[in-house]
């Protein structure tokens, strides 16, 4: 099986001894804590799950201004987007303290992990906005990856974290949250080889289907990770449950046995496009998987990214062997009328255009909040029923 990067073994964060994670909760219990934003809890969850490794905990602000500028850390380490624990507020907290991080999107604010604290940092605006301009490409206020990043804070906690539960995700989602761990292993059982990764925060279409398809046939690839996000969102897309029951769907009448795993993973989104193309990349290959499906504005929002930057990335900033992974890049999709399936636009040259109907996840997305059950070019009806009844459920709520 593929290596993790920059290391032979997963780093999984998470204390899985259960006598060790007894005497740590217990012990967090005595000690000043914080309670996390969204964005560091998230990646304590990415951390605990080994799908950050070789990371053993945040980022201080030399790695992280680094990350942003050259993706790298200052020791070399190839990663594309900054780890780490911003705050507003680390009043009482110190290089050499040990505290407990609490959870912000619990009820109650369970100790969600336990960090030695290496160094607290005071971050400046322009390094905020230098930072945030690099990693999402512009500093519009209305992007909303930006909006999130330039609230967190302005100091900077680092150090090492143990992990000691993974938040609402796992109790929330226990068919699907998967930590990369769980994945190698079932990966192994399966006794695939080849396997390539299919990233959504939207149920899946007939064209994502399609280029699951198109991309296991054409690797000879054992199976498909389908590997949907599970954390936050910007307001109006698809909650987590509705896409996870539509994409099970999909896979159960569409799927040859064995050919597909619906799995997710903790972690908010960041809207970064190319950037985040890349940190999907690293890891999916922690997860085990030998290729990622990277396609058409891939992580993208808005009109902020180039269709195809997050493929070109891979070729302009990734220096060779820096990643295991390869990418499967994909072009646009349509569903030819002559052909009676979806093609990639790449392979389809000579066919006459009006042969062509578009296929657009906004346009299916407008159809189903209209009342509209999309036609089967666009989406397959046991998925557009699943989803018309959560739009549907939604009208008769407003």
């Amino acid at each position: 099986m593929i290596k993790p990067h920059g290391a032979d073994e997963l780093n999984p964060l998470f204390v899985y001894d259960n006598e060790k994670h007894h005497a740590l909760q217990k012990e967090a219990e005595s000690l000043p804590s914080l309670l996390l934003n969204s964005a560091a809890a998230a990646n304590a969850v990415m951390l605990g799950a080994g799908y950050f490794t070789p990371l053993n905990g945040y980022m201080n602000l030399a790695d992280a201004l680094s990350v942003a500028e050259n993706m790298q850390t200052a020791d070399g380490l190839f990663w594309p987007v900054p780890v780490v624990n911003l705050t507003e507020s680390a009043e009482g907290i110190e290089a050499g303290s040990r505290i407990a991080l609490r959870d912000p999107n619990v009820e109650g604010h369970p100790i969600l992990a336990v960090m030695d604290v290496e160094a607290v940092e005071s971050v400046s605006a322009e390094q905020i906005d230098g930072m945030a301009e690099q990693i999402f490409g512009t500093l519009d206020p209305e992007h909303p990856g930006v909006k999130t990043f330039r609230s967190l804070g302005n100091t900077l906690l680092s150090g090492p974290i143990e992990v000691l539960n993974f938040s609402y995700f796992q109790t929330d989602f226990p068919d699907t949250f998967r930590t990369a761990v769980e994945i190698r292993n079932e990966i192994a059982e399966r006794g695939w080889e080849t396997v390539v990764a299919f990233q959504t925060r939207n149920p899946m279409h007939r064209a994502h289907e399609e280029l699951c398809h198109m991309a296991r046939e054409q690797l000879n690839a054992d199976g498909v990770l389908i590997h949907m996000l599970l954390g936050k969102l910007k307001a109006g897309d698809i909650p987590a449950d509705v896409r996870d029951a539509a994409i099970r769907k999909m896979v159960e009448v569409y799927f040859p046995p064995n050919s597909a795993m619906v799995t997710g993973y903790g972690f908010d989104m960041l809207y970064a496009g190319p950037r985040e193309a890349v940190l999907h990349a690293v890891f999916r290959q922690n997860c085990g998987c030998t290729h990622l499906i990277v396609g058409r504005d891939h992580a993208g929002v808005g009109d902020y990214y180039g269709a195809f930057d997050a493929q070109t990335i891979f070729d302009e900033k990734v220096p060779a062997g820096a990643l295991g992974i390869e990418i499967f890049k994909a072009d646009h999709t349509a569903y030819s009328k002559k052909l009676n399936k979806v093609v990639m636009m790449r392979d389809a040259p000579d066919h006459d255009k009006e042969d062509f109907v578009l296929l657009s996840g906004t346009k299916v997305r407008e159809m189903l909040g209209q009342g509209i059950a999309p036609p089967p070019e666009f989406s397959r009806p046991e998925v557009a029923k699943i989803l018309m009844d959560y739009y549907q459920a939604l009208d008769a709520k407003n």
